[in-house]
């Protein structure tokens, strides 16, 4: 089985994106961008090279993955797999990231 932890801030970010859909959409489509995120989760665990760097957002050791409109942010070296923000694209993740990292 792939482990993985999501960060305290992580976890707020799925809540917050989960809480967004539900009001634009439907509670439905809420549950399945929620499990489609959960399930690239699992991927990244099983395969943490997946995604790519972005120095021009962080120097951090950290790998970016889209799902949809959304960047899954996480630390590839960590055992388990440490995702430490999913973040809509349209965000300054740049920000965000130096905030939080």
């Amino acid at each position: 089985m792939a482990r993985y932890v999501i960060a305290p801030e992580a976890a707020r970010d799925l809540i917050q994106i989960w809480r967004y859909i539900k009001e634009q959409s439907s509670v439905e489509m809420a549950n399945r961008i929620e499990s489609a995120i959960r399930d690239k989760i699992v991927l990244l665990a099983k395969t943490p090279g997946a995604g790519h760097w972005r120095g021009d957002l962080t120097e951090q050791a950290v790998r970016f993955f889209p799902i949809y409109s959304y960047l899954i942010v996480y630390r590839p070296e960590t055992k388990p797999l440490q995702v430490v923000s999913i973040l809509h694209s349209h965000r300054d993740i740049g920000k965000i990231l130096n905030a939080r990292l």
